[in-house]
């Protein structure tokens, strides 16, 4: 093992030396940095200063130091090494994929395949790679003042400063947007639907695949669609339903009618909050003072429900849901795929949904203080189960019986399944580790950052602690005692 000089020059601040824990950070990272990875390829155990060991539920090695201020795992799929929490990399090469992030989530660079990806705090971003029919883009956003894309497909080509003049493509929902001085003139499209917004959102005019309409809002306004056909990927003619609605003094009166040339025509007359009327062969639904009360009959799903106060008292009867409400002191609700039942709200909330081949079921007390997630897989009969309680512990197991706890959680409940907290943050409060392979058994501990570890498995065991100051092996045929580095007992 090669090992490079390291000399540390105490540097002075205003108030004295550095602490002695940035220089003793600095040697170990340095250490790892520079010791020859070939010479690692067994176990090296010093505590939280360096620690080397296999990983049980991956074939792989991971290597610690400086607490939890570094680490690197490699596997046959990935690679990652990090700072926690400023900086953490991982790249996987059968995909082509590599992520680093700057104290996470501030500052993320992604690589994947021709694609680049980069973002700071979601406000500033620049996306490149390969679009629609093969043309390769760049999107630059500074959001919301410049927004700017170039393509190889000139037509995707577009540049937005705003508010004062801009075109956008494919941006906001909408499939285009162009806007002179927003909000004094704007005109969007959305599939065939072109509309020029004046003084956004007080005067707009649409036309489209037939349809028009014009308002001013908030004193009148009509839009009218005649009913048209579609051609579907199959080949299969669908009918898409006309409408009419206008408004006058929105919201006092609101007239709609949908549905126009369908099975299943709906009329909506509204005066809010005072009333909303809706009537429909498969639905009614009356509101007063919307929207606190109303009655609701829906033909299609079979039930019967009236609102009062919305959304506090709810009760519905039918054979497609069933629901008692009063609430936050109770809530239970049943339909034909979901069960929703609270008590004390938000005290205790258990959810559940099943379809097909999954059943999943939540149950939570005060939102994330404690949380039992589990998945279950009906025709192979294997589940998968996550608990947390904020902010002691995380626990999850997968469908290969595989298991992971740590100890002290206190984004994890709140982010679940978040893989760059996992990476940039939660090493630097996970005081206690555990993992255990539900095929092999083979299973793992660690205390204060490998102060204390422990290993066991098909290879045999092994215990390290203080440092390294006291190690312990037993493998098959052979047992090992080390106390301050010395060999005490060893042999056959």
């Amino acid at each position: 093992m090669k090992i490079k000089k390291i000399t540390i020059t105490p540097a002075k601040n205003r108030r004295g030396i550095i602490p002695l824990t940035l220089c003793f950070t600095l040697a170990a990272l340095a250490i790892v940095m520079e010791t020859d990875k070939a010479a690692l390829a067994g176990d090296i155990s010093a505590g939280f200063l360096f620690d080397r060991f296999k990983l049980n539920l991956e074939d792989g090695y991971r290597t610690e130091a400086a607490g939890p201020f570094y680490y690197s795992q490699h596997t046959e799929a990935k690679e990652v090494w990090a700072i926690p929490p400023f900086y953490s990399h991982q790249s996987d090469p059968d995909i082509q994929s590599a992520q680093d992030d700057f104290l996470y989530p501030l500052f993320t660079q992604i690589h994947y395949g021709q694609e680049h990806k980069w973002q700071f705090f979601q406000l500033i971003n620049s996306i490149s790679g390969e679009g629609t029919n093969d043309a390769t883009k760049k999107q630059i956003t500074v959001f919301p003042i410049y927004f700017q894309q170039r393509s190889t497909d000139t037509n995707e080509d577009y540049t937005a400063v705003f508010p004062f003049y801009g075109r956008l493509k494919h941006r906001f929902f909408r499939d285009e947007i162009y806007f002179i001085l927003f909000p004094a003139y704007s005109q969007t499209r959305k599939r065939d639907v072109v509309t020029d917004n004046y003084f956004y959102p007080i005067v707009d005019v649409e036309h489209g695949d037939g349809l028009t309409g014009w308002q001013v809002w908030p004193f009148a306004g009509h839009e009218h669609k005649v009913v048209t056909t579609h051609t579907n990927g199959f080949g299969d003619v669908t009918i898409v339903g006309g409408r009419d609605h206008w408004f006058y003094l929105w919201p006092f009166y609101l007239s709609q009618n949908n549905g126009i040339g369908t099975d299943n025509p709906q009329t909506l007359r509204a005066s809010i909050p005072f009333y909303v009327k809706i009537r429909s062969p498969q639905y009614d639904s009356t509101s007063v003072f919307w929207p606190l009360f109303a009655s609701i009959d829906n033909r299609a799903r079979k039930y019967h429900e009236w609102q009062g106060p919305w959304p506090f008292v709810i009760f519905t009867h039918g054979e497609g849901k069933q629901t008692s409400r009063i609430w936050p002191i109770f809530s239970q609700s049943r339909d034909a795929t979901k069960e929703d039942d609270s008590y004390a709200w938000p005290i205790y909330i258990y959810t559940r949904f099943h379809s097909g081949s999954a059943d999943q079921t939540r149950t939570r007390i005060a939102f994330y203080l404690y949380s039992r997630l589990a998945l279950k897989n009906l025709e192979t009969g294997k589940e998968r189960i996550r608990l947390d309680m904020w902010p002691f512990f995380e626990w999850h197991r997968d469908y290969n019986g595989n298991e992971r706890l740590q100890v002290i959680a206190p984004l994890e409940p709140a982010i679940p399944d978040n893989p760059g907290i996992e990476r940039n943050w939660s090493p630097l409060w996970s005081v206690w580790r555990s993992e255990s392979d539900g095929k092999t058994g083979a299973n793992s501990q660690s205390f204060l950052w490998n102060l204390y570890r422990r290993s066991n498995g098909p290879d045999g065991k092994s215990i390290s602690a203080m440092f390294g100051l006291y190690q312990y092996e037993n493998k098959p045929g052979e047992k090992s005692l080390r106390l301050f580095y010395v060999p005490v007992t060893g042999g056959h």
